[in-house]
């Protein structure tokens, strides 16, 4: 029979090798490439490689980790538009805060057991837990995996459209 265990490690795994092939593929990218939009108009790929290191970022706090390592990542990646503020960081700072951030979530998961991946993440109150118990680290970590692989499939698809 397969245990509970079992499918935790799929899960990691595959959120590994996503977050790895992703941090290949942005940090080999110059300057110029990063400016790329992944279609006319649409973000740009530093902007797609901010979003991502933002949004695990967050991850440390929603799967109870600690406090975020970089908040400030949200005023230039999440909370507006690409292009409507001024990105203040260098493609070399940006994947320093990718490594930090993807290393603290790597040893964080990694510590949790089966039970504690059933547990509820921090975004959730304990009333909506009790009548949503499916809103798990477990899910969150699903969730983001997926979230990560279709902008680096974006990512990807921008760089060989030049």
């Amino acid at each position: 029979m397969i245990s509970e265990a079992s499918f935790i490690d799929v899960a990691l795994r595959s959120w590994k090798n996503n977050v790895d092939r992703a941090g290949t593929f942005f940090s080999a990218l110059s300057q110029e490439e990063l400016q790329r939009e992944i279609a006319p108009g649409k973000n740009r790929l530093i902007y797609l490689w901010g979003h991502l290191a933002a949004v695990n970022d967050r991850m440390v706090a929603i799967l109870g980790f600690g406090e975020r390592l970089h908040p400030e990542l949200d005023a230039m990646f999440v909370s507006n538009p690409d292009k409507t503020v001024d990105l203040t960081l260098s493609p070399e700072k940006l994947k320093h805060i990718w490594d930090e951030v993807n290393e603290r979530l790597w040893t964080g998961i990694c510590n949790l057991s089966p039970s504690e991946w059933l547990q509820k993440h921090t975004a959730v109150s304990d009333a909506d837990f009790i009548r949503e118990p499916h809103r798990n680290r477990f899910a969150v970590l699903l969730g983001r995996t997926a979230h990560l692989a279709y902008h680096f499939g974006q990512a990807v698809l921008a760089k060989h459209e030049s």
